[in-house]
């Protein structure tokens, strides 16, 4: 198994500037200034990833070996592609013996190694279809997932951790005994029952920030592992529900 790390290299000079042309409004031009000098973006180009978000797996696994042993992962919300692309590097994956399966209802470019599933994740075959693609049961699955957003902060909220609720649910449905849950979530966001349901299931559960996240954003990511398998869930865990 190919072992990635975080690193600390980086790209062109921050501090660019971006003109005032056209109708470009002033909240535009701030976060397209953020995005030219944010260090990670830099990285992401300079080191082949498609996203800075590749980094957070990067640094969560660094420091928490999730990807470590994984036959097969599961990726929720894939596109474009970063959390893949270091999941099929690290597992050696490749187009003739695939191990990692990745699903977004936007289309993600091929990635070696990565069957892709252009759907919604909240469709009723998606499941099944995402295992079949895996060609088994998971050891991982990692959901980056997140409602497209309405303007109306606590809609946008409510919407994504149900996403994240889906994907917890999902993952108690199909991991292998010991595998991990990894989703992102919000800080104080995490409703008791779903915590409550995955301390149930899980050996450790806890709240991460890593580095590369924004810090003036209120993303967490929510890591459960050690899965403790479905024939020793408690009788109680399968009506543990929101």
């Amino acid at each position: 198994m190919t072992r990635l790390t975080a690193g600390n290299r980086t790209g062109r000079k921050l501090g660019q500037r971006v003109k005032k042309r056209g109708k470009l409004k002033a909240s535009s031009r701030r976060w397209l200034e953020r995005h030219l000098n944010d260090p990670y973006v830099q990285r992401a180009q300079l080191e082949g990833y498609r996203s800075r978000a590749a980094f957070k797996l990067l640094e969560i696994d660094e420091k928490h070996e999730i990807l470590k042993g994984a036959n097969r992962i599961v990726d929720l919300g894939s596109a474009p592609g970063g959390w893949s692309q270091i999941a099929a590097k690290v597992m050696n994956s490749t187009d003739e013996k695939p191990r990692v399966a990745a699903i977004d209802f936007l289309d993600m470019d091929p990635i070696p190694g990565v069957r892709f599933l252009m759907m919604d994740f909240l469709e009723d075959s998606a499941p099944d279809k995402l295992i079949e693609a895996c060609g088994g049961a998971p050891d991982l699955v990692m959901s980056d997932l997140a409602s497209p957003t309405t303007g109306h902060k606590r809609t946008d909220h409510l919407r994504t951790m149900h996403l994240c609720e889906v994907a917890a649910w999902f993952a108690v449905d199909v991991l292998n005994e010991g595998g991990h849950f990894l989703a992102k979530t919000f800080q104080g966001g995490t409703e008791t029952d779903l915590l409550n349901m995955l301390k149930k299931n899980f050996k450790t559960v806890l709240h991460i920030k890593p580095p590369s996240s924004r810090a003036e954003s209120v993303e967490m990511y929510l890591l459960a592992k050690g899965f403790r398998g479905r024939k020793n869930q408690p009788e109680d865990a399968a009506a543990t529900s929101d």
